[in-house]
């Protein structure tokens, strides 16, 4: 494996986001990307979104939208995965079935939420208020069967690292493509990067050590905002315009 690569996670259908950060990936020369999941689900363009995915090479895991994906929809009410689930062909259900939930690359170990659970949040604590960091030993608790030392995760959509008293390095690179959200789960709560930014994360391996750097893309949010607005998705709206929920 090279030494430098990039990291995405969370795009969430937003094709606008996607474009601007693969560019700025290929721009730096950079060929490694890992994508931690949650790829297509989101009120936006979850076609393109694909299509702009297969076109680059990268290695892909799945998250939890994307497993809801495949589940048959019991609420109706939900109509973004409504929606979703019947845009989708055998194709693009191929493409998301054969995804895996992690994967380890030598020392690094891919996952999307925990590497038990694609629906827990490895490095936050819900409040009513947001994410707040736990601690190092409920971090490492739940890493306690992880033989890698590096550890890069998504489904929060905060940008964070973490090192861990035991070497261990957690990294989650944000999201690509929805910057904010408000969850009922496990208490209601909200997440917010404060920006509008497209989120990803480039690390480097030099003398044994990584070199991380956290980047903000800037993208046509505003579009994006308008097209969840016409989607019935004004939900979306403002943290697409703000990083704000």
């Amino acid at each position: 494996m090279e030494q430098t690569i990039a990291v995405i996670s969370d795009i969430h259908g937003n094709n606008l986001a996607l474009k601007a950060v693969l560019q700025d990936i290929t721009n730096r020369g950079i060929d490694n990307i890992f994508n931690l999941g949650d790829s297509l689900y989101g009120p936006l363009d979850p076609l393109g979104t694909y299509k702009q995915l297969i076109k680059h090479k990268m290695v892909h895991i799945m998250g939890n939208c994307d497993r809801m994906l495949l589940e048959a929809v019991d609420n109706y009410s939900q109509s973004t995965l409504h929606h979703i689930k019947q845009m989708l062909t055998e194709e693009h259900l191929d493409w998301i079935k054969q995804l895996p939930s992690s994967v380890v690359i030598d020392d690094i170990l891919l996952c999307h939420g925990t590497p038990d659970s694609d629906e827990a949040y490895l490095l936050e604590e819900m409040t009513e208020a947001g994410g707040t960091l736990k601690s190092s030993l409920e971090i490492m608790k739940s890493l306690q069967h992880v033989e890698q030392s590096v550890i890069l995760c998504g489904h929060s959509h905060i940008p964070r690292i973490v090192y861990l008293p035991n070497g261990k390095l957690v990294v989650n690179p944000g999201s690509v493509g929805l910057p904010a959200y408000k969850d009922d789960l496990p208490i209601p709560h909200k997440m917010e990067s404060g920006s509008p930014y497209a989120n990803y994360t480039i690390m480097k391996k030099e003398a044994n050590q990584w070199l991380i750097e956290q980047i903000n893309v800037p993208y046509d949010w505003e579009r994006a905002s308008k097209v969840a607005t016409q989607n019935n998705r004004k939900d979306w709206a403002k943290p697409l315009m703000s990083g704000r929920a």
